[in-house]
C-alpha cells in the first residue's frame, strides 16, 4: 500500500485555507472531501468563523480532535508554521496540494517526522474512485 493509499483510508482530515470563495481552491478541496461521505473534515482558517456553515478553527491546535490528516491549501510562507503546528498537535500525515507544495515546506514535515504527500488530494479520490 502505498503512502497515498494508506492516507486515503484515513477518515479525520483538517483543510488549512478553507475558505468560502467557491474559485479559490481552499474551498473546493473542502466541498469535496466533506462531499465525498467518507471523511470527517475540519475548515482551518484563521480569518473565518465557518466555511460552508461549518464551524471554522483558526489553527490545527485549536480543532477539537486531532486529524489524521492535514491537507495545505496555503502558500509556502504560510505553510512552514503549519507544518510546525501539525507536529506539535501529533499529525503523522500531511498532504500538500499543487502551489503549498514548496520544498522547504515538505523538508521540514519529513525532517519533524511527518509522512508528507505533495499531490491534488482530489484526483487521487477520482483515480480511487471517492467522487464528490
Amino acid at each position: 500500500m502505498t503512502d497515498i493509499e494508506k492516507t486515503l483510508a484515513l477518515k479525520t482530515w483538517a483543510v488549512v485555507g478553507a475558505n468560502n470563495n467557491k474559485d479559490k481552491f481552499g474551498y473546493k478541496i473542502f466541498k469535496f472531501m466533506d462531499g465525498a461521505g467518507q471523511f470527517k473534515v475540519y475548515p482551518v482558517n484563521p480569518g473565518l468563523s465557518e466555511v460552508m456553515g461549518q464551524k471554522c478553527y483558526p489553527s490545527v491546535k485549536d480543532l477539537p480532535e486531532k486529524p489524521d490528516v492535514v491537507d495545505f491549501v496555503v502558500p509556502p510562507k504560510v505553510g512552514e508554521q503549519v507544518m510546525r503546528d501539525c507536529a506539535a498537535a501529533g499529525v503523522k500525515y500531511v498532504w500538500l496540494q499543487p502551489g503549498a507544495d514548496a520544498p522547504a515546506v515538505a523538508k521540514l514535515g519529513e525532517d519533524l517526522g511527518i509522512t508528507v504527500i505533495k499531490a491534488c488530494v482530489m484526483a487521487e479520490c477520482r483515480k480511487r474512485g471517492i467522487m464528490d
